[in-house]
């Protein structure tokens, strides 16, 4: 199994370059773990009620195992410019990828769990050339695209502590040592708590933020649910049936340690794991091209990051910093894509007190970068040319 150790008895802040070169001896024995999985036996006709569909994660692992090539996209990850840095002692892996025109925007983009940099893939083209996908080159960004620390290429060797404070705080680090002097941050699921913490913190050179999700809900005031409409409530309908389903949450914020334990030894409890999440817990299945979610999950299995990314959720639900910070006064758009938890104006614009761009759409999931990469880039552009 590849993994990725890196220490340091000194700080360093050289930026060097990456490419991705997974050893065919560890495809080989992903390949034999898949082959010899030993299947649970699920009720008849379960469905997904009880979790993800035993015939839908039989289905996939053998596409997984028999017709599912790396290699290809391997490759294709390796088109980018790819580099590590170390910040805060943690290791970083970052796409950067620089737009051919003079005048673009340095703008970082913050995946979630359980995505990576493959969730960003599809908007690398329309936003660093615009002049070749029908836009305007105006709208022109420069994308830097980390790996989360303990996800995928930033490895697994990670200490304790790294919460989204702390991250956000290591990514204004990192557009520093680029010598970016402003730009702006986006981010979807942790990757959106991200980027609102860094409009918490204003580091300089903030212009502005564009997230997916502000997960801000009722807080008990029953002066707040007066007058809610019918969207409003069908709202809370949705956010109190996805708390229903997110064993993941409660288990990844205690005991990830233990959990992990299974998804590090067998790739198909990594796929379920992970596909439950990206099928929206059965509600959407498949609406996410396969190939790309797999390329996602092996991000996940080939670096041996299961453990030290479901930790964040657990560093995330200790973080005593973040209890104690005001609200998000950055300028701040926000997309809700209409398959995807929705974001409550009413209840957003209580902790995010300058929401200056709100835009809804009625398809795209939790990961529209990868579903709906047609409706999110032109809405970043929207957001950004307020800062141009």
């Amino acid at each position: 199994m590849t993994t990725i150790n890196h220490t340091s008895n000194h700080v360093d802040t050289e930026i060097r370059p990456f490419h991705i070169a997974i050893r065919q001896a560890d495809l080989d024995e992903l390949h034999y773990r898949l082959s010899r999985t030993r299947w649970l036996e699920a009720l008849q006709d379960a469905g997904w009620k009880y979790g993800v569909s035993l015939p839908y994660v039989k289905e996939l692992a053998a596409y997984w195992n028999n017709e599912y090539d790396w290699r290809k996209h391997e490759a294709r990850l390796n088109e980018f410019p790819q580099f590590t840095t170390t910040i805060d002692g943690a290791h970083v892996h970052f796409l950067h990828v620089r737009s051919q025109e003079p005048d673009a925007m340095p703008l970082i983009l913050t995946h979630g769990w359980p995505s990576s940099i493959v969730e960003f893939l599809e908007l690398i083209g329309p936003l660093t050339d615009p002049r070749s996908h029908g836009g305007d080159p105006a709208d022109a960004f420069h994308l830097v695209i980390p790996s989360v620390p303990g996800f995928g290429f930033s490895g697994s060797a990670l200490e304790a502590g790294w919460n989204i404070t702390r991250i956000a705080q290591a990514w204004a680090e990192l557009m520093e040592r680029l010598g970016y002097e402003q730009y702006g941050a986006h981010g979807s699921d942790c990757g959106a708590l991200v980027s609102r913490e860094m409009g918490i913190q204003k580091p300089d050179g903030l212009l502005g933020i564009h997230v997916l999700q502000l997960f801000s809900f009722p807080s008990g005031d029953p002066a707040e649910m007066i007058d809610l409409s019918a969207d409003d409530q069908s709202r809370l309908q949705f956010l109190a049936s996805f708390h229903e389903r997110a064993g993941f949450n409660a288990i990844q914020q205690t005991r990830p340690q233990t959990l992990t334990y299974g998804l590090t030894d067998s790739p198909a409890g990594q796929l379920a794991w992970i596909a439950e999440l990206f099928n929206g817990f059965g509600d959407h299945v498949d609406f996410i091209n396969r190939d790309a979610f797999l390329t996602n999950v092996m991000l996940y299995w080939l670096t041996n990051t299961a453990e030290s990314s479901t930790r964040l959720y657990y560093e995330n639900a200790h973080n005593s910093e973040q209890a104690v910070q005001g609200p998000n006064t950055t300028e701040t758009g926000v997309a809700v894509f209409g398959y995807d938890f929705k974001s409550m104006k009413r209840f957003a614009e209580r902790d995010n007190t300058n929401i200056v761009h709100w835009s809804e759409f009625e398809r795209g999931t939790h990961f529209a970068a990868m579903d709906a990469p047609d409706l999110l880039a032109p809405d970043l552009q929207s957001f950004f040319r307020r800062f141009r």
